[in-house]
């Protein structure tokens, strides 16, 4: 372990310092020059924002932005309505924490009017039904809210069940970010420990899961998802699993790679010597100087897990209705391309590519900083 006696040998000082907070700090420097890792970043620290907040940001704060009012759908990008608020016969009330996470059930139903005026204790309405069309209705006054009136306008139009389309979208990335992280959580997990398994002891155990890795690595990754998804069900919970158990073996290979040129290093022989288990040499030695590397292709893995988790959803095996995915999103307004109002389909589709290009502009300004070979 020394060169001259009493200081450490060059190899060990370069190693050692990959994750040391000098090293880190450095990284942090060079990633600060890269203008295209900068803006990934920030893209992805407002979507984190927006997918924690999404049910205060959204104009419509209902469970999954799920407000049908069919009179108005397929309304174009900034469309603008007046409602009348009308109490629900029995309306659900839930508390703050609760809304906070899955949303506020609506107190009232929201009948789109063209014309209203008070007769007595009564409002009498013109409800619009179909363009040129309306019809005449009276509702009591203690049916109503406080403020009867309300007007709302829809920045991004609705699609064809008349639910606003922002809202949609804004709670859409939780979704989306949901899935890249539990991703790369469960790809991440089993590839490390297969791979630095595979690396380490090599032998028989690295020929068994090298051929496990293969094998995986031979079917095509949506395709396999797919097969997975079918396996476990459709829903929510179940997309995560499909899709971070077709995405390991990527960083298991990688894994691999660099614990088998690690533990030839002296530090690790080092370590054997003086007695510290192999779980410890894996952990505490071998891993965080390999961190760099995982690092890069965790931000590709979680690229990669939104745009799956959006091809899922658009087979329709992936999130299911009325939850908001921007696959889904797709799937329920792709007919519309060719219409006069393609937003309904456009705006997922250009979240979708928003988000997928930051998280590849901070994967390549990872590799730069971290100099990852």
């Amino acid at each position: 372990m020394n060169g001259k006696e009493g200081e450490p040998n060059n190899i060990y000082l370069s190693v050692m310092n990959q994750s040391s907070p000098s090293f880190r700090k450095a990284a942090w420097r060079r990633l600060k020059k890269n203008a295209g890792a900068m803006a990934g970043l920030v893209t992805i620290i407002l979507a984190i924002f927006v997918a924690v907040f999404c049910y205060v940001l959204a104009p419509d704060p209902t469970p999954y932005a799920n407000r049908i009012i069919l009179e108005i759908g397929s309304a174009k990008p900034g469309f603008s309505q007046e409602f009348l608020l009308v109490e629900k016969v029995d309306p659900q009330q839930t508390g703050f924490f609760e809304n906070f996470i899955y949303g506020k059930p609506d107190l009232y139903d929201h009948i789109p009017v063209t014309a209203a005026k008070w007769q007595g204790d009564s409002m009498i309405v013109e409800k619009f039904v179909d363009e040129g069309l309306t019809e005449r209705l009276a509702f009591h006054r203690d049916q109503l809210a406080k403020e009867p009136l309300v007007k709302k306008e829809y920045l991004l139009g609705t699609d064809k069940y008349g639910r606003d389309i922002l809202s949609r979208l804004i709670i859409g990335t939780r979704v989306s970010l949901s899935v890249g992280l539990i991703t790369v959580l469960i790809s991440l997990t089993a590839g490390i420990i297969l791979g630095s398994l595979a690396g380490y002891y090599n032998g028989r155990t690295d020929d068994v899961i090298m051929w496990l890795i293969n094998v995986i690595w031979s079917i095509p990754t949506l395709l396999l998802a797919f097969a997975l998804t079918l396996l476990l069900g459709k829903g929510f919970w179940q997309v995560f699993v499909a899709v971070g158990l077709s995405m390991w073996v990527n960083v298991a290979r990688l894994v691999r790679g660099q614990v088998m040129a690690t533990r030839e290093l002296q530090y690790v022989e080092a370590g054997k010597a003086l007695g510290f288990s192999d779980l410890r040499i894996i952990s505490r030695h071998i891993l965080p100087n390999i961190f760099g590397p995982i690092l890069v292709i965790a931000a590709s893995n979680f690229a990669s897990a939104i745009v799956i988790e959006a091809g899922l959803s658009f087979l329709g095996i992936g999130v299911q209705p009325p939850q908001p995915s921007w696959g889904l999103m797709i799937k329920e307004n792709y007919n519309l391309i060719i219409t006069q109002n393609p937003m309904p389909a456009l705006a997922p589709g250009f979240a979708i590519m928003l988000l997928v290009l930051a998280f590849n502009l901070l994967g390549n300004g990872l590799r730069d900083a971290l100099n990852v070979k």
